[in-house]
């Protein structure tokens, strides 16, 4: 009789682990699943790039998250001009902020006159010196 109680305790507790585990996976996935669409659903502040080169200017809108400037025209904001590089320079989304990263190019990457050596912010209003380029940032809100 005690040996068939035992068996019966030792059932009740593997079920009641197994009852445990379900629940914990489940409570971990459903957490992930809600993270994941907050992530997903954040939107990317529209950046528009405007390039004033001679007497023309030269605007572009983008709304990823990498853009990358230079001279190759498969980048993201080519420009057409010897003292800018193939890759020149990158901007990147990352932590709610635009961030400038120079690509070692070899006439380097100005922002605000300032030479840039390690990735920085870029605010709206910004003006980036990519070689003699000269390049006008505004962040656009969300809608």
């Amino acid at each position: 009789m005690s040996g068939l109680i035992v068996l019966i305790l030792r059932l009740v507790l593997a079920v009641g682990l197994y009852a445990f585990l379900l629940w914990a996976f489940y409570t971990l996935w459903r957490d992930f699943r809600s993270q994941t669409q907050l992530v997903t659903g954040r939107e990317i502040p529209a950046l528009l790039l405007t390039l004033d080169h001679d007497e023309t200017s030269f605007n572009a809108k983008f709304h990823q998250p990498e853009i990358v400037i230079g001279r190759d025209p498969a980048s993201s904001f080519p420009i057409n001009n010897e003292t800018v590089s193939a890759h020149h320079a990158r901007l990147s989304y990352y932590k709610k902020q635009w961030w400038l990263e120079d690509l070692h190019s070899t006439n380097g990457s100005f922002l605000n006159d300032e030479p840039i050596h390690a990735p920085v912010v870029v605010t709206s209003g910004d003006e980036l010196r990519c070689g003699q380029a000269t390049i006008m940032v505004t962040i656009l809100n969300k809608p």
